[in-house]
């Protein structure tokens, strides 16, 4: 399904950056930022590593059985929580989890540059500036079977795009059935934005077939309905669970953020500028005569911010369900960029010499930036060393009053208790159809006993949402924890800490036990 506009006009040897030996250097090379840390230092991540390890252990250990249940279902939101399982028995927990988050980006990598050798018959150099955002937001904040699922659905659509290139429509039907399951599983937002991106790339095909778009978007759909079956398990799954809140419709001021924040890590005036370069490469595309835009990705492209429009922030109680399609529609858009009629060789090597300038200072600010976010957390994780198998943990990690620009990598490192202490801890998110695990009774640790609990301001915030620490540590109940555990705690009064022993401190991280 190439665009004819995209054919080049010349023939011959391709320039180097449509080699495959640099295509399998830019997938390699999105792996780096993650080889150095032993736990990938992602926000939600070590949160949900806690539920991993109550996964794979309950059924032997009797601490985590005192503690915690999990049921499993089928629902839209298991990808790493199934694939742990045969990693951990080889790898163990922890460096399954690394191995498995470590395929993401370059899974990412491959899918989009895939697609745009399938839409446009080559790569344009302009491809390579969708690469860093592999290492988007979304995927630093650590919503990893998202991620997951995003990786998928564009390896699933380089594949839709090349079997209708081939003509052969009825394997691509009858494959894509289990295929839209297996990313369905994985995340539903990923099988979602397949059937976008298949939609509205069939319409395009069958529109450059000579049909009008009104009947090419209906041969569309029913093209694109064999993605559809998981639409079942969708109904079944939300039919069956109480739900969660679906809120923040239409709320602009922050969908501008999100657009600013898409490459969001450590450094804001850096990152920010990151973005500025991909849009102000679009800017070239649309300004230049020599290039345009591909109709097939660029339709994808309008399909995608119409959903990122219509999208509210929250979604059955998992946030920021807008801000995750952010990166990808930047991606989406450079991926559909390219040379009008014939390449412009000059233009196209000055393009692609920026181009991978930019993809290897992200990933030396990434490599930097999660590297430096490693070192600190194995530091206070040291904290655990003193802290006794099965024990009942409350953890405070601290956050400024105004969030700063920096990811807060630390406000679920309490749930390493769990991980490595089989253990209670008070950060696990107790969300109705979108988690499956919950406290077999959470009744002695009333308020604290969930997400976000854990999240402690200054004292001087003033914060509706999130408690100060001198709140939390006067009102916690202290007779049902073993443990108090300090993650990076703003300034707090002493004397709501004594009658506590102080077992452990080291960098950012204060360990107290609590008499019984």
């Amino acid at each position: 399904m190439t665009d004819a506009a995209a054919t080049p006009a010349h023939s011959g040897l391709r320039p180097w950056w449509e080699t495959r030996w640099f295509v399998a250097a830019m997938i390699l090379l999105a792996a780096v930022p993650l080889l150095y840390p032993p736990i990938p230092p992602l926000v939600d991540l070590l949160g949900h590593m806690g539920r991993y390890r109550v996964e794979l252990d309950l059924a032997q250990s009797p601490d985590l059985q005192r503690y915690w249940e999990f049921k499993w279902a089928l629902i839209g939101n298991l990808g790493v929580d199934l694939l742990i399982i045969p990693f951990a028995k080889v790898f163990g927990l922890e460096l399954g989890v690394k191995l498995i988050v470590l395929a993401i980006p370059p899974l990412t990598v491959a899918g989009f540059l895939w697609v745009a050798r399938e839409v446009h018959g080559r790569i344009p150099p302009t491809a390579l500036f969708a690469l860093p955002f592999a290492y988007g937001h979304p995927f630093l904040f650590g919503f990893v079977n998202f991620s997951l699922s995003m990786a998928l659905a564009f390896l699933a659509f380089g594949l839709w795009l090349r079997l209708a290139r081939l003509d052969r429509l009825r394997l691509r039907a009858a494959l894509f059935v289990p295929i839209s399951f297996v990313v369905f599983i994985t995340h539903t937002f990923g099988w979602g934005v397949l059937g976008l991106l298949c939609f509205s790339a069939e319409a395009v095909r069958q529109h450059d077939r000579g049909r009008s778009w009104w009947s090419a978007g209906l041969h569309a759909a029913g093209q694109a309905a064999t993605l559809g079956l998981p639409l079942l398990v969708l109904l079944l799954w939300r039919h069956d669970s109480a739900g969660g809140l679906t809120a923040d419709w239409f709320n602009f001021e922050a969908k501008f953020f999100w657009l600013a924040t898409a490459l969001r890590d450590r450094w804001q005036v850096f990152d920010v500028a990151s973005v500025g370069l991909a849009i102000g490469i679009l800017l070239v595309v649309l300004l230049r005569n020599s290039l345009g835009f591909s109709r097939n990705l660029g339709f994808s492209t309008l399909i995608l911010i119409a959903g990122f429009v219509i999208l509210p922030r929250v979604i059955f109680g998992s946030a920021y369900a807008d801000m995750r399609l952010v990166p990808f529609i930047l991606a989406v858009s450079l991926l559909a960029a390219r040379f009008r009629t014939h390449t412009d060789m000059a233009t196209a090597r000055l393009l692609a010499t920026v181009g991978v300038a930019f993809v290897i200072v992200r990933v030396v600010a990434n490599t930097l930036s999660l590297g430096m976010a490693a070192d600190h957390q194995q530091a206070q994780l040291m904290a655990l060393d003193h802290v006794a198998p099965g024990s009942r943990v409350i953890s405070f990690a601290g956050q400024p009053c105004i969030a700063g620009w920096a990811l807060a990598r630390n406000s679920h490192l309490g749930a390493f208790a769990i991980v490595r202490r089989h253990a209670f801890e008070n950060d696990q998110w107790f969300v109705s159809g979108a988690n499956l695990l919950k406290a077999r009774d959470p009744r002695p640790y009333g308020e604290f006993a969930s997400d976000p609990s854990q999240i402690v301001l200054p004292d001087r915030c003033g914060n509706k949402e999130w408690r100060s620490l001198n709140t939390a540590l006067a009102q916690f109940p202290r007779q049902s924890f073993d443990y108090l555990w300090l993650i990076d705690p703003p300034a707090h009064e002493a004397r709501l800490v004594s009658g506590l022993s102080l077992v452990w401190k080291g960098e950012g991280s204060i360990l107290y036990k609590i008499p019984r």
